[in-house]
């Protein structure tokens, strides 16, 4: 093969075609999205996570087999199947309507590449390793390290871990942050880095997994809600039997893993089987999801505290365990993780319980990253202006005079 001509694809706008919904996918589809391109996905099934972003809009879905047809008009085309010669056939279209063509199972019968990469803010590093993906990300990782402010001695050790550097199974559980990928902690970066198997989250950011050894396995953990997803047993046998083939597993998830994160039951499965597993704070979306829109949850002179509470079941259902009643009286912030389909109900029941339906509250979409949306309005409008504007999950609720607090 001649040297490749390395270049950056401004693709905003543009629409991108993803034949397969698999892993690999999962993988490709958040960078594709937030390249700002136009992303078709075409496959019979879908992970839950690419069934989450169809379901919100943020794809389209042909749920099918792939056509030549399916060529017309992209600019890219992105194989991520793993039957030789189906892959082939999407690729000799794609070659017919000269179009550039990655190949996720075979890099030699592709006509473009996909590079080792890590962003830090406005700066992104790819990397071209000759064909040889450990170099490529070994590559790139020192340069991240150096990027980061690390040592070179930490750096060159990062990147340097290879699947049998470490003596026996063990399962992190890292927390993401809110959505933002670079506020993820430093720690949880590194493990990252060295995992063989990834076990994500829907509301882990999807960029991380475009950074991953181009060996790991990513298993979708996704849990969506009132849709596709796997159950809390099937997440825990995953993180186990992974950890006793002698793998270093990751499990990436949304946020904080002990906060509405299940983390805690994933670390009693572990601790039952015999694996040892670390926990890696995250960033909390409670906190850092209002702090990015403006919304200190405490401010002096206006709130000495906050209540962080889940909203996913109804003030009325017997299965939930927040005494809403004492959530309206207490004088404070509220924050409302989970609670955009029971809103209309969790407002009216402040209300009905003593909050003043003047009160300042505000919604804010997908926190931290480029899709956020922001809805501020008071408690007794709040659920109505918010639909109206169309907002979607996930969002965090704040209620309490903080939403105004910066803004007097």
């Amino acid at each position: 093969m001649t040297e490749l001509y390395p270049l950056a694809l401004v693709l905003d706008g543009r629409p991108v075609l993803v034949v397969g919904g698999g892993a690999v996918a999962s993988r490709r589809v958040p960078a594709l999205l937030n390249a700002g391109a136009e992303v078709t996905v075409v496959s019979p099934e879908l992970t839950p996570t690419l069934h989450g972003l169809a379901d919100a809009g943020r794809i389209r879905w042909e749920r099918r087999r792939f056509e030549e047809s399916d060529v017309d008009g992209k600019w890219l085309v992105q194989v991520a199947v793993d039957d030789a010669d189906a892959a082939a056939r999407v690729s000799a279209a794609a070659e017919q309507h000269r179009v550039f063509c990655v190949r996720a199972d075979d890099r030699t019968a592709a006509t473009a590449w996909t590079p080792a990469v890590t962003r830090r803010g406005p700066v992104t590093v790819a990397v071209l390793g000759g064909g040889d993906p450990r170099r490529a990300v070994a590559t790139r990782d020192a340069i991240a390290g150096f990027l980061s402010g690390w040592t070179g001695a930490a750096a060159s050790a990062t990147a340097a871990v290879a699947p049998e550097a470490h003596a026996g199974g063990r399962v992190a559980l890292v927390g993401a942050g809110p959505g933002d990928p670079e506020l993820i902690t430093v720690k949880g970066r590194r493990l990252l880095a060295e995992a063989d198997v990834v076990v994500a989250d829907r509301l882990a950011p999807g960029l991380l997994l475009d950074e991953l050894r181009p060996d790991a396995e990513v298993v979708d953990a996704a849990k969506n809600p009132y849709g596709p997803a796997r159950t809390q047993e099937e997440i825990n046998a995953i993180l186990v039997d992974r950890a006793r083939q002698g793998k270093a597993v990751v499990r990436l998830k949304g946020g904080d893993p002990f906060v509405f994160g299940r983390g805690g039951e994933e670390v009693i499965a572990c601790a039952e089987a015999g694996v040892p597993v670390t926990v890696v704070p995250g960033v909390t979306s409670a906190v850092a999801v209002p702090a990015g829109a403006g919304i200190p949850v405490t401010h002096r002179g206006v709130a000495h505290e906050f209540t962080v509470v889940s909203g996913h079941l109804a003030p009325d259902d017997p299965e939930s365990l927040v005494h809403w009643p004492s959530v309206a009286k207490q004088g404070g912030t509220v924050v409302i993780l989970m609670g955009l389909r029971h809103l209309p109900a969790i407002a009216a029941t402040l209300v009905a319980n003593g909050r003043p339906g003047t009160t300042p509250a505000s919604v804010i979409q997908e926190g931290t990253t480029a899709a956020q949306r922001q809805v501020t309005a008071t408690l007794e409008t709040i659920a109505a202006e918010v639909a109206e504007a169309g907002l979607r999950a996930p969002a965090i609720t704040v209620v309490g005079e903080v939403v105004a607090a910066l803004r007097r």
